[in-house]
Formats: structure tokens, C-alpha cells, sequence
């Protein structure tokens, strides 16, 4: 008979159902036409009363059952009470039913670390570039991305009234990613995703070098490691400080889960445990397939002036 699913698993699967909450909160806000907006750092650095309300859910949804998880957000809230309609209690019986990968069945709640973007890609949610908008939860265990998930709230929205919106799609090293088709660029095209409002000479420099037959610029993290693993960009490419650890922990493990990958500019794979620095000062270059190539084309200039941690 089988017994209770490892930590790990029902975090996973709790994660999932609080995620797709998540996403019903995003478009509630949206449909109030009141986002709430104020900056925090500048005109490119936002937040949304989504921002706000989502990781109040995510974080006390998560902390409500597994209260010894670490869970690091990307907005600085108070602490203040959590509103019961935010609560999520259910779980993913999908992701239930999944036997857990060998290496992480014993791993302790206290070894888990939890990175939660509540809303990547806020800007493009503020000017109604709505399919760039994700929601990621990010599960990491001795310092590596293991599992994450990203819900699109607005997936679909293009196609107009009457139509479900949102869905979400999870993975975890050793089992795969789920809720969406792998696909990779057609005939082996250098097509690269990069910033749609943080570019600079660098970013510019380096998309360049890598001779690309086409470039996407788009908002979030989180949207790009999607366009990477549905075939519609072969490269993410961002030659700049300015991710954070919440912007890449929960696409790492998704894209690493289908065989992809995700580093800093030099190669070196970005750390997930609780004390890391959040920014990820070296850049972000992640693929699907070949990415010691795209690394090989980098631009010393770009190396020298984005040193690893």
C-alpha cells in the first residue's frame, strides 16, 4: 500500500494549486480596472495590488503547511494578517500520484527553500501585455532549482470573450515538466528572447554576437524559459544584472527537468540557497539545446564586465 508522498511532493503539489489561485487573483485585479500601481525603485520597477495580494497568498498558503520551509518573495511586505479567501488549501492529486525522484524522498521541510515571484513581468501586466504575465514558485534543495511552477494567468486572453483563461505548467528533475507541448525552433534557427525594458549597449553587444537569425523581445523571465521550451526561441539572453533568484528558480528547474539549461553569462550555474544574494549580478543565458555554443559566443567584453559571484 502506498504510503504518505514525500515533502518534497506535496509541496510540489501544493504549490501547483496555490499557483493556479495565483492566477485567479491576477485576473480579479485586472478586471477591477483598479491595479493599485506604485514604484518601487523607478517607472520600471513596479508594483501592482496583483503583486501584493498574490504573495501574501502564495507565502501564507505554503507557510500554513509546511511551516518550516523557507519561502523568500520578491515584494517587502508587512506582516499583517492574511485574508481567508487568499488561502489555497488544496493540492494537485495529479502531481500526488507522481513517484518521487529517488535522491529527494527524504528530503526534510527544513531543507527546502521556496522562491516566489508573485508577479514576473509587472510592467507589461500594468500596460495590458498580458501574455507575458507569469506567477513562479520555485523549489530549491541545496542550493539547486529541483521543481517549479509557473501559471500564465491570462494564457489564451488573445483569443477574446468567452474564452478559459490561464494554465499552468510545473516540473521537477527526475520526473519531467508538465502542461505544455516541448517543442524546439524549426531548423535549427537562432532565434533569441531577450529584455523588453532592460536593455543596454551589453544586452545589445551580446544578442549581436550571437548572429541570431531573429530576435523576440518580451517581458518576464518566466515567459521567456516558456518561448525556449515551446520551440519559439533557441536562447534567452541577458547580458545584465537585474534577475533576481525569484525570477529564475522556478524556470530553471522546468527548463533543466526537459534537458535545458540555465546559468550566468560565463556558464556557471546561479545558487538557490537562503542566504544567496537575490540579484543575479552575472546575467542570464539559458537554452533548450546547445548551450555551450551560446556560451562560446559571448563577447569578452561582456565577461569582463559581468564578473560571477
Amino acid at each position: 500500500m502506498a504510503g504518505t508522498p514525500a515533502v518534497v511532493m506535496r509541496l510540489v503539489a501544493s504549490a501547483f494549486a496555490v499557483a493556479e489561485r495565483a492566477g485567479g487573483i491576477a485576473r480579479k485585479v485586472m478586471r477591477s480596472g483598479d491595479l493599485g500601481i506604485v514604484e518601487k525603485t523607478g517607472a520600471n520597477d513596479l508594483q501592482t495590488l496583483a503583486d501584493r495580494l498574490v504573495q501574501k497568498s502564495i507565502c501564507a498558503s505554503l507557510s500554513q503547511h509546511f511551516p518550516k520551509v523557507t519561502i523568500i518573495g520578491e515584494e517587502d511586505l508587512p506582516a499583517e494578517a492574511v485574508e481567508e479567501e487568499l488561502i489555497e488549501n488544496g493540492q494537485s492529486e495529479e502531481i500526488l500520484q507522481k513517484p518521487c525522484p529517488s535522491e529527494y524522498i527524504n528530503i526534510k521541510e527544513e531543507e527546502l527553500v521556496v522562491w516566489v515571484d508573485p508577479l514576473d513581468g509587472t510592467k507589461e501586466y500594468t500596460e495590458g501585455l498580458l501574455d507575458h504575465v507569469t506567477v513562479l514558485i520555485g523549489i530549491a534543495y541545496n542550493g539547486k532549482a529541483i521543481a517549479g511552477v509557473i501559471n500564465q494567468p491570462f494564457f489564451n486572453y488573445q483569443l477574446g470573450p468567452g474564452t478559459t483563461l490561464g494554465r499552468t505548467l510545473w516540473g521537477m528533475l527526475g520526473l519531467g515538466a508538465f502542461g505544455f507541448e516541448l517543442k524546439e525552433v524549426e531548423g535549427g534557427k537562432c532565434i533569441i528572447t531577450t529584455t523588453r525594458s532592460h536593455s543596454n549597449k551589453l544586452v545589445a553587444d551580446c544578442v549581436q554576437a550571437m548572429e541570431p537569425h531573429d530576435v523576440i523581445k518580451v517581458g518576464g523571465a518566466g515567459n521567456k524559459i516558456i518561448q525556449l521550451v515551446e520551440g519559439k526561441a533557441s536562447a534567452y539572453v541577458f547580458a545584465s544584472p537585474g534577475c533576481k533568484k525569484w525570477d529564475t528558480c522556478a524556470p530553471e528547474a522546468i527548463l533543466h527537468a526537459v534537458g535545458g539549461k540555465l546559468t550566468d553569462m560565463h556558464g556557471r550555474a546561479y545558487k538557490y540557497h537562503a542566504d544567496v544574494k537575490h540579484m543575479n549580478s552575472a546575467g542570464v543565458l539559458a537554452t533548450l539545446r546547445n548551450h555551450q555554443y551560446y556560451i562560446s559566443r559571448v563577447p569578452q567584453s561582456v565577461l569582463d564586465a559581468l564578473p560571477s559571484d
